[in-house]
């Protein structure tokens, strides 16, 4: 029985595709994506942006291939990165192909849209061939025309049909490594279409409210709508869609699965708003340790809180803690518990060893636990005493027959 049962998330049973090295639906981790924004035939500017996208923990990133410039880079472009391509398909067929010839490991693409059936076959084929899984991406701004003259407008049951229209394709053609999503630039709308599509299949769910808008705006719609949907245990993979450097995706995008408890990764600070109790300058502290701390991915916690009101209570639940206090006396907290105190111009860089001593710590352990266990060395065993013949029996003869003694005097 959970300790505690409110933070249990109960994820949804889903079937577990693969995206090159990634695990995705089944009970793998959620995954966090993000999107190139440089264009695909520039080579050198989108390795560069995929390699700082994977540094700040993207596990999936995709780009676009839109003409036959794009797929040609695309193949020099998983040479030089570790973390998996998705290519983004449209209309094209050919474009397809050539991704997964060129190393792609999903496709993004609506088979519904790209023509004849023999078409279908044919990217089908390539992505069979090549170890290519699939993306079905349903968008609200581009539904059928048929779907939109059958409800009238983009609503979530249209949407869920079209998902299901372009699954069945697939599925008829004896291919099932793919995963869906239905977004919508409207949390509503999203989160009713996930629902309904977690409902009618038992595909991975790749979850995102697409063209969610500007960092600080995009990030709130998305962590309202994602949030929503993970919390009630769909999702399988997300993409925070922002106006914004592809790095501050993935950021968002680890921010609410750590809120939720799904992942865990770098420090988490846990910091007051700041108010006239403060002891100290609570939001630039947080702000430089923020900057200097982003380079650790060991999962630590951390309280920054300026006076004693909440600060003992929250430095109880993080591995270190900081408690403001009186005259530039600051108490630091260990697992927990009082540990000693530091002077005000010490904090910042105090508190930034102590959390990377702390990491260490934990690799370490973690290294050990991981660590081979070394097998003792064979005992030497006596050779087995050389087993002599045995020497058949001499039959023995049979006793003579007892003569009964003659009385004395006979």
């Amino acid at each position: 029985m959970s300790v505690r049962p409110y933070r249990d998330i109960q994820r949804r049973k889903s079937r577990q595709i693969r995206v090159g090295s990634v695990l995705v639906g089944g009970d793998a981790p959620i995954s966090v994506q993000t999107m190139t924004n440089t264009l695909t035939q520039d080579v050198a500017a989108t390795v560069a942006q995929i390699k700082a996208a994977e540094a700040a923990g993207a596990d999936i990133v995709r780009v676009s291939c839109p003409d036959e410039e794009s797929t040609a880079g695309l193949k020099e472009i998983v040479k030089q990165v570790t973390v998996p391509i998705v290519a983004d398909i449209h209309f094209h067929y050919k474009r397809g192909i050539e991704a997964a010839e060129a190393g792609a490991a999903c496709l993004r693409i609506n088979p519904g849209n790209i023509g004849s059936a023999d078409r279908v076959r044919e990217v089908v084929k390539a992505a069979k061939d090549h170890g290519c899984s699939m993306r079905i991406g349903v968008n609200a701004g581009s539904l059928e025309r048929d779907l939109l003259e059958k409800y009238g407008e983009p609503c979530p049951e249209a949407m869920v049909e079209s998902a299901l229209d372009h699954m069945k394709i697939l599925q008829d053609h004896d291919f099932h490594e793919f995963k869906i999503s239905v977004k919508a630039s409207d949390p509503f709308l999203a989160v009713a279409a996930y629902q309904g599509l977690a409902e009618a299949c038992d595909y991975p769910l790749h979850l995102g409210i697409t063209e969610a808008g500007a960092l600080r705006s995009g990030t709130v719609k998305s962590a309202i709508g994602l949030g929503s949907l993970l919390w009630a245990g769909i999702g399988d993979t997300i993409r925070v869609s922002l106006s914004a450097d592809p790095v501050e995706e993935v950021k968002a995008g680890y921010e609410i699965l750590k809120s939720l408890g799904l992942r865990h990764r770098g420090v988490t600070i846990i910091s007051c708003p700041s108010c006239a109790r403060q002891q100290f300058p609570v939001i630039r502290t947080v702000e430089v340790l923020e900057e200097r701390l982003a380079h650790i991915q060991t999962p630590v916690t951390l309280s920054i809180i300026g006076c004693i009101v909440n600060g003992p209570g929250e430095a109880r639940e993080t591995d270190i803690g900081l408690t403001g206090g009186g005259q530039g006396h600051h108490m630091v907290y260990l697992n927990g518990l009082t540990d000693h105190k530091v002077d005000d111009p010490q904090v910042i860089d105090h508190i930034v060893e102590l959390v990377e001593a702390r990491a260490a710590a934990i690799e370490h352990e973690r290294t050990l636990a991981t660590a081979a266990v070394p097998v003792a060395p064979a005992v030497p065993v006596a050779p087995a005493a050389p087993v002599v013949p045995a020497v058949p029996a001499v039959p023995v003869a049979p006793a003579a027959p007892v003569v009964p003694a003659v009385p004395a005097g006979v």
